[in-house]
C-alpha cells in the first residue's frame, strides 16, 4: 500500500466534485485549436488572477487542477482556505490538499513540487487539529500529528516541524515530550522558521526540561522578534520578558551568537 494511503486512509464522503473547466477543453470542438497544457493553463490562470480577472483565472486553474497540476491544486486550496478572491470554503480547500497528498506523498523530497506537497500535509494537519464545522472532518489530534510528522520527517518541512513540536509540548495527539519538541524546534529554527525560533528561545532561556542556555535562547528570541507579524504578540512578549531578565553578560553573548548566525546565513 502506498505511503499516502497508509497516512491518509479513506475519507468517505469528504470530497466535493471539482467544477469541470469545459470552456478550456478546445479538443472537444472539432476544428478548434488544441487544448492548453496544464502548465499553460496554470500560468494563464495566475496571470488572470493578478489582473483581477477572477472568473477567467479560476476557470484556467480548475482546468489545470483537473489535469493533475500540483501547483494549480495547491493554489486553489490556498485560495479557498484563505478566502482569497473566492468565498472561504475550508472543505473545498481540504479536498484540494488531500488530492495533492494522496497523489504525491511518495514523491522525492528533491522535486520542485515537493514544497507544495509538504505544505498540503501541513494544511491537512491544521484542519485535523480543529476539524471543519458542519462536515465529516472532525478534530483529531492523532491524525494531525500523523500529517505533521510525515511532512516534518520525509519532506523536512520547517513549518511541519514547528507544528509537530507544539503537539509534543502540549501533549496533544501524543504524550507530552519537551525533549522531542525541542529537537524538532531546533531543526525548524535552523531553517529560519521564526515561530520555532521563538519557542526554542523561550525553552532554552528558561531551561525548561533542558539545560538552561540563556544567551542562545535570547539569540533565537531576537531573530523571531525581527520576523514576527504584527498580530503575533506572544513572540514580542517572550522576547521582552527575556531581555528584562537577562544579565549584561547574557545579552552580550547573545549578540555574539547573533552575529555568528547572520554571518553563517550570508556565507550560505
Amino acid at each position: 500500500m502506498r505511503t499516502c494511503e497508509r497516512i491518509l486512509g479513506v475519507v468517505v464522503g469528504a470530497w466535493l466534485s471539482l467544477a469541470p473547466a469545459l470552456a478550456l477543453d478546445a479538443n472537444r470542438i472539432p476544428g478548434s485549436a488544441p487544448a492548453p497544457t496544464p502548465g499553460e493553463a496554470f500560468r494563464s490562470g495566475a496571470r488572470a488572477l493578478r489582473a483581477g480577472e477572477t472568473k477567467q483565472g479560476m476557470t484556467a486553474l480548475e482546468y489545470a487542477a483537473e489535469q493533475g497540476h500540483t501547483a494549480a491544486q495547491w493554489k486553489l486550496g490556498r485560495m479557498y482556505a484563505d478566502g482569497d478572491q473566492v468565498q472561504k470554503d475550508d472543505l473545498r480547500a481540504f479536498q484540494y490538499f488531500s488530492s495533492i497528498a494522496n497523489t504525491h506523498a511518495d514523491d522525492s523530497p528533491d522535486t520542485p513540487q515537493s514544497r507544495y506537497v509538504a505544505n498540503a500535509f501541513v494544511a491537512l494537519g491544521q484542519y485535523y487539529l480543529d476539524g471543519i464545522p458542519n462536515s465529516i472532518v472532525k478534530a483529531d489530534a492523532t491524525r494531525a500529528r500523523e500529517m505533521f510528522w510525515y511532512a516534518a520527517s520525509y519532506f523536512a518541512d520547517p513549518d511541519a516541524q514547528y507544528h509537530l513540536a507544539r503537539l509534543y509540548l502540549d501533549g496533544n495527539g501524543a504524550p507530552r515530550d519537551p525533549r522531542q519538541a525541542t529537537r524538532w524546534l531546533g531543526l525548524a529554527a535552523n531553517k529560519g522558521q521564526y515561530q520555532a525560533q521563538a519557542l526554542l528561545g523561550h525553552i532554552l532561556f528558561k531551561g525548561d526540561s533542558v539545560p538552561r542556555q540563556a544567551a542562545q535562547g535570547l539569540m533565537w528570541l531576537t531573530l523571531a522578534r525581527e520576523n514576527a507579524k504584527a498580530d503575533e504578540k506572544w513572540i514580542v512578549e517572550l522576547y521582552d520578558s527575556a531581555v528584562k531578565r537577562a544579565s549584561a553578560d547574557e545579552r552580550a553573548m547573545a549578540f555574539m551568537f547573533l552575529e555568528r548566525w547572520m554571518k553563517g546565513r550570508r556565507e550560505y
